[in-house]
């Protein structure tokens, strides 16, 4: 009897000790998927478990409490883990709190509500525009959950429900990406047209142009109130546009039947803006662009050359712009879109730029806060695709898997959020006992 319970005994400690052990997510070049470990932290989040983000620690890895459960799902989506004792976590959490290094250890409570701001799909569940879209791909390659939104839904002060709003390839304009010349008799640019005008009208505006400015003034009200907000391609620059040219016509007639204020230009106001000053309007609607703040046509970098270096912050003192740029690079390759980079000389002075070019005096990645939340602009329009013309096909992610350009786009989804009430799910209870 003595020796059945020794024998008992032994195997509750040892149940106990493997129970005390955490799943440690490497986010250096050991990480096989980088783009779906961020899902997974993401998931192990929505069990109201919470994570550890360790930054500048092997690429900016995270960790969480270890079950059988968390295991199972690393290797069914093909990431890859560690499982370390709990012992072996509390140094590694020692070594980072150590001040003569840049780390820092980020504990994750809630996952946060995403939306993306993203046109209706038609009848037969096709995206009415021909191109693709980054933020909406990555997150279904990570399997991130989000909801779509547009312009309605934000006019019905619907991104309240949501602590997150991603952005992508939108002219907020009302010029229609301005591409009149090369794509006007296409039936895509007609229908796009139509749908448009059509979504005007029924939310009470007289032009598409209207409608756009006051989604624009209301996303910027919900980020004043503490929403984060993240945009790339000409989400950045016609987002600003907009903001700056209220109360003046920028649209030619080819765009809204009327004529562009000649005087808009003096007319613009920069302390309405997020990111940009004194640029100046493309007064020709023929031109593929909006204005001086994107370097696209202006640019002269070779592509093979075409790289921006992430900076690097203090982990203890920036948490967010380190967060934002956790990477297991530091120089990623560029890329173009529409709107490709910032020029420097149209930046405000309260801008944090996140990674540039230095030699072509450009950013790619630029943040600030706003009131109590704060914004984040991404130029270019696929990270895996150099130049992503109009009808090409959609990029595969599975080929893909550790690029460090979409990383950035995952950066801006995980987040401190206020803590609340944690109710685990009957599956969970129990996996996490330790003597």
């Amino acid at each position: 009897m003595k020796k059945l319970l020794i024998t008992v005994v032994f195997f509750l400690c040892t149940v106990s000790v493997s129970l005390a052990a955490y799943v440690l997510i490497p986010m250096d070049e050991k990480q096989k998927d980088h783009l779906k470990a961020y899902g997974i932290t993401f998931w192990v989040l929505e069990q109201n478990i919470e994570a550890y983000w360790l930054l500048n620690y092997r690429g900016g890895s995270f960790a969480f409490q270890h079950t059988r459960i968390f295991e199972k799902e690393c290797l069914t989506r093909g990431v890859s883990y560690e499982i370390i004792a709990d012992g072996q976590f509390a140094n590694i959490q020692s070594e980072i709190a150590n001040p003569e290094v840049n780390m820092d250890v980020i504990k994750l409570e809630v996952a946060p509500k995403v939306a993306v701001y993203t046109p209706e799909f038609n009848e037969k569940g096709e995206r009415i525009q021909p191109w693709d879209d980054a933020v909406t791909m990555v997150l279904t390659y990570a399997e991130i959950p989000y909801e779509v939104v547009y312009d309605t839904e934000i006019l019905q002060e619907e991104l309240v429900k949501y602590d997150w709003l991603h952005l992508h390839h939108e002219d907020f304009t009302g010029q229609y990406g301005r591409f009149y010349r090369n794509f006007h008799a296409q039936p895509w640019y007609r229908e796009n047209v139509r749908r448009m005008e059509a979504l005007a009208t029924k939310n009470g505006f007289a032009k598409v142009s209207e409608l756009k400015l006051a989604v624009v003034k209301r996303i910027k009200e919900w980020v004043v109130g503490g929403g984060f907000m993240f945009a790339m391609c000409s989400a950045t620059d016609t987002y600003d546009i907009a903001l700056a040219a209220d109360g003046a016509d920028i649209c030619a007639d080819i765009y809204d039947g009327d004529a562009a204020d000649p005087n808009a230009q003096s007319k613009l106001d920069f302390s309405k803006t997020f990111a940009f000053k004194n640029f100046e309007l493309m007064r020709d609607p023929l031109i593929y662009e909006h204005s001086t703040i994107d370097r696209s046509m202006t640019r002269n970098v070779v592509p093979e050359q075409d790289y921006f270096t992430l900076f690097d912050f203090s982990a203890k003192w920036d948490p967010i712009p380190s967060m934002l740029t956790q990477c297991h690079t530091r120089t990623v390759k560029g890329f173009m879109g529409q709107t490709t980079a910032f020029g420097n000389n149209y930046m405000k002075s309260n801008v944090l730029v996140l990674g540039d070019n230095k030699p072509a005096d450009e950013a790619r990645y630029i943040h600030s806060p706003l009131g109590e939340g704060f914004w984040t602009f991404y130029g270019g329009h696929d990270p895996e695709d150099y130049r992503h013309y109009v009808e090409d096909p959609e990029t595969d992610l599975s080929l893909h898997p550790n690029s460090p350009g979409y990383r950035l786009i995952l950066n801006n989804i995980l987040f401190l959020q206020p803590k609340r009430k944690s109710v685990k799910p009957d599956w969970l209870v129990g996996e996490l006992v330790v003597c």
